[in-house]
């Protein structure tokens, strides 16, 4: 299964970005649990969100996750920027094992066992 992601870059404060995940396996695009982490420099990885869940307060209301079945892609909206933001964005894929894959009730990176390249936001007047 792989994992390729799109749609990093510089972006000023109070702007907008979409990242782009499309996965490989689109037959059970469905049955797989997916989950946006990112890495800040000097700072462990951390979940932003999985499936439809924020796990960092200071995103909710601003980022939310959607799919496009037919192109097997998940997005992640990130709208109102800030300078905080700023990390290597990663998404991740857990996989289904005779039922479909759910997100843990605290993900972590070992919960997850394929991971996409990784894409840099750098939010910066």
């Amino acid at each position: 299964v792989r994992l390729v992601e799109s749609g990093g870059g510089p972006v000023q404060p109070g702007g907008s970005l979409r990242l782009s995940c499309e996965i490989s396996d689109s037959q059970y695009f469905d049955n797989y649990a997916i989950a946006w982490f990112r890495q800040a420099p000097g700072k462990e990885r951390e979940v932003v969100m999985c499936d439809r869940l924020s796990y960092v307060d200071s995103v909710r209301g601003r980022f939310v996750i959607s799919t496009n079945r037919a192109k097997s892609t998940v997005y992640l909206q990130m709208n109102s920027l800030k300078p905080e933001d700023t990390a290597v964005y990663f998404c991740a894929a857990r996989a289904p094992f005779l039922v479909p894959a759910q997100c843990p009730d605290h993900p972590k990176p070992s919960d997850f066992e394929y991971w996409g390249q990784g894409t840099q936001v750098t939010v910066s007047s």
